[in-house]
């Protein structure tokens, strides 16, 4: 039986049109759910739109539309977003979907009964745009919220509170038990650290002072809290509480399956310490993991909406190619840490990796199959020199160095194996100087083994980087003449697989890029009216 894998990425606020910061959570995912399909795990993998709350409401007014109006279209933008970078989701959820409102509403009474929600009031200092409540000290004298630094509102209100203190012990017993299930480990550090051992406070979990939101059965007026609301969508998705729960007992209630969320830092809080807790009082099973990425930065700081320093996915696709922009992202912030966004940069990895190296190899090997051998890929003669071993031995151990780092999450270390085998095997050309061989007849075993071994390299190259270049990869294996039958994940070990195949040359996979003009080109589109580049 296959291995399960259910992974999760934030379900976006559609408080305005999604940007690159939004695609490389989302993309990063999606490359890690393509490489376990790839590799034969059943997979589900989840993203989608948390609709609900006071800023929505906000926002809505604003524009003149109702609530519901307002991220409906914002929802589609996401939509829209995923379909231009290829994302492979299984599922988008809305909180505004009934069949997440009515399980949300079920999940709050069962709470209720037992006794892990109660009635009472609040006063305290509320950020609206982080919809999160703070203590004096927390606020300082500026009352200012210590997340985005704005101003905070006095609230005082009836409201129904969660009772964290019962779960406390249990929490820090299972991050004892299961010390990876907060990456990088820093961050289960910041959670003890800055939340529990200060003391945690109950949780407000109602509201009463907006109506966008799920209304509470219990008490008329209350609508639930948007992070109760927002967390339940990873088991309201699956079909929790619901008629058809299959998927729930296919992915959630195996114990078997591994549960990986995907979240950025500034919602570690809700992912590590609330959501958790909900948990046990459902009597359900924790998550394996939830891996905290980090920002992507602009120059001048954090990528924001709120800042007006994004920049849209669009423009970037339409120039460079959906596979050029996935890459990027995977390659040039190690996953799980800050990174910043350059222009430079982003021409610059394209250059160096894809042109440079895995377009380069695929160039060279194709034209020299042609030349020397009309274009049919000879026969593996096994090892007739040292360099054939060591790249077959390279070959291998990539094969296994990026399954461990893929299934640990490090998703940047695993494709950058990929790379050095790509580097060796251009070297291998060089070491091997097939120009030299084939002008000497005794030489004819020699030249038949480094094309070989390039071109069945080149597939391995291809096979690995596909969860990554879900275009590029295909017009790969076009090239070597592979036959969709034979792309599988499992022939990444057979030596034999390109024996006596017939190359197609066609045109480079990635052209070489103009750093100079390309830089000037990438600075207009992060000059360009947001809105527009987003339409």
């Amino acid at each position: 039986m296959a291995k399960k894998f259910y992974i999760t990425t934030p379900i976006y606020y559609p408080s305005a049109s999604p940007h690159l910061g939004h695609a490389y959570c989302t993309t990063l995912t999606d490359i890690i759910a393509r490489g376990k399909r790839m590799r034969g795990f059943e997979t589900f993998f989840l993203t989608g739109t948390d609709e609900h709350g006071e800023k929505i409401q906000k926002n809505a007014a604003a524009k003149g539309v109702t609530p519901q109006e307002f991220v409906d279209e914002i929802a589609e933008r996401f939509k829209n977003l995923w379909k231009a970078m290829k994302i492979s989701n299984d599922d988008f959820i809305r909180t505004t979907e009934p069949r997440h409102e009515q399980t949300v509403q079920k999940i709050f009474s069962k709470m209720v009964e037992l006794d892990d929600i109660y009635l009472s009031s609040y006063t305290g200092w509320y950020c609206v745009h982080e919809e999160s409540y703070w203590t004096e000290t927390q606020v300082g004298e500026e009352h200012l919220c210590p997340e985005c630094g704005r101003p905070v509102e006095k609230k005082d209100e009836p409201a129904y509170f969660y009772r964290c203190e019962k779960h406390v012990d249990n929490l820090l017993k299972y991050y004892d038990e299961n010390p990876i299930f907060i990456t990088p480990e820093s961050r289960k550090n910041e959670m003890i650290n800055t939340f529990i051992k200060p003391g945690l406070q109950d949780l407000c979990v109602s509201r009463t002072s907006f109506t966008w939101g799920i209304p509470v059965k219990e008490k008329e007026g209350h609508v639930v809290y948007v992070w109760l609301d927002a967390l339940t969508n990873y088991i309201t998705a699956l079909g929790y509480l619901q008629d058809d729960d299959s998927r729930f007992q296919t992915f959630w209630q195996d114990p078997d399956c591994e549960i990986v969320h995907v979240i950025g830092a500034d919602i570690n809080r809700f992912h590590t310490i609330y959501w958790p807790m909900f948990l046990d009082s459902l009597g359900l099973r924790k998550p394996n993991r939830v891996f905290v990425h980090g920002l992507m930065m602009m120059k001048d700081g954090k990528m924001s909406k709120s800042k007006g320093n994004t920049i849209s996915a669009y423009p970037l696709i339409e120039r460079y190619g959906v596979d050029a922009v996935r890459y990027y992202l995977a390659s040039e912030i190690t996953f799980g840490q800050d990174g910043r966004f350059t222009p430079e940069d982003f021409v610059t990895r394209i250059n160096s990796d894809l042109a440079n190296n895995v377009g380069n190899l695929l160039n060279r090997t194709i034209s020299m199959i042609s030349k020397y051998y009309g274009g049919e890929i000879p026969a593996y003669p096994g090892r007739v020199n040292d360099n054939d071993g060591e790249l077959e031995e390279l070959t291998e151990k990539t094969i296994r160095s990026y399954e461990v780092l893929n299934d640990d999450l490090k998703v940047t270390e695993a494709y950058a194996e990929v790379m050095v085998l790509a580097d060796r095997a251009n070297k291998y050309i060089e070491e091997n100087a097939p120009w030299a061989l084939a002008k000497d007849p005794e030489k004819a075993a020699n030249l038949a083994s480094v094309m070989n071994h390039l071109a069945r390299t080149i597939f391995v190259v291809g096979k690995l980087l596909s969860p990554i270049l879900v275009e590029k990869s295909e017009a790969l294996f076009n090239q070597l003449g592979l036959p969709e039958e034979k792309r599988t994940y499992e022939n990444v070990h057979d030596i034999h697989l390109v024996d006596g195949l017939n190359v197609n040359k066609g045109e480079p996979l990635f052209p070489r890029l103009d750093i100079e003009a390309e830089v000037k080109e990438i600075v207009a589109m992060m000059a360009a009216p947001k809105e527009k580049a987003a339409a």
